[in-house]
This record gives C-alpha cells, structure tokens and sequence, in this order.
C-alpha cells in the first residue's frame, strides 16, 4: 500500500469514526446527556469531555510534529501519571462545562485531527517510528475510536437498553 492510499485510508476511517459518532449522539439525545449512567457516576456529557481530552492531546502531539516541534507536555498537571488520575483531572475540567460547548468540543476536535493528519508527510502516515508515543505502530494502523467503540460503547448500549422500558 503507498502511502498516499495509507493516508487517505486514516482520513476515512476517522471520517467513519465521526459518522458513528454521530449517530450515537442522536440515539443518546440531549436530553438523557447530563444524567449519570453509562460510567457509573459519570454522564455521557462527561464520557464526551473524556474522550475529548485524550484526543486532543493526540491531536496536540501530531500538531507539534507537523510543525517540526518536540512533543508538548500534556494539560494536565505534571504529577498525574496514570490514567485514573488523568481521567479525573479531565472530568473535574469538564463538569460544569454547558453540554453544548462539551459537544462543539468533541466535534471540533475530529475536525483539527483529519486537518492535522491531512497536513503530515506521507511517510509519518506508514513509518511506524514516526511518533514515539505509539509505541512502534504507525498512524496506518491507529484506530481513533478503538477506546470508545472498545471500552466505552458497550456500557453506553447496555444504558440505553435499560432506559429503553
């Protein structure tokens, strides 16, 4: 596979992940965003700022890169190393947030990324040493929505199986 095709099959399967994205929203609703539920305590507004929070750093990462820039340090504070204490800073970041501004976030930020991976050489699209941050894979190979579709998504659909009756 060149690696023009390798890019343009990054952008639609992040074009994809969008598109389910998406659809998920409309089956949620606006209505059922702000109560707790799909993890645990947590709303799907607050899943939203989550998922969002990660990616921006990715997108962040790959922005640097693009600009011929080392990495920048992430936006939590330097002592949160694992993921529960990320998670937390990110919720408490976001919990007051409008649920309106929490979604143009997450939307936006699909955007910025096909821009980001749009603007990258094509080599750092297949070169699995590009970024060292994914560990030996290349940007070919990641999946954008993995962690929702794979961690997030199956307590999100069993939620709203329950609020169904």
């Amino acid at each position: 596979m060149g690696t023009t095709q390798a890019k343009a099959d990054v952008l639609a399967r992040l074009e994809a992940g969008r598109a389910a994205w998406h659809a998920l929203l409309a089956e949620v609703g606006e209505e059922r965003m702000d109560q707790p539920g799909p993890m645990g305590e947590w709303t799907f507004k607050d899943l939203t700022a989550h998922i969002t929070g990660w990616r921006d750093r990715s997108i962040a990462r790959l922005e640097a890169a693009n600009r011929g820039e080392v990495s920048p340090p992430p936006p939590w504070p330097r002592h949160l190393n694992d993921d529960d204490g990320i998670n937390a800073w990110i919720y408490e970041q976001n919990r007051d947030r409008p649920l309106r501004d929490v979604l143009a976030d997450a939307d936006s930020s699909y955007v910025r990324l096909a821009a980001v991976i749009a603007a990258l050489p094509d080599e750092d699209i297949s070169s699995p040493d590009r970024f060292p941050w994914m560990e030996g894979h290349s940007l070919a190979e990641a999946d954008f929505s993995g962690h929702l579709n794979e961690e997030h998504e199956p307590s999100i659909r069993a939620w709203l199986a329950g609020q169904a009756g």
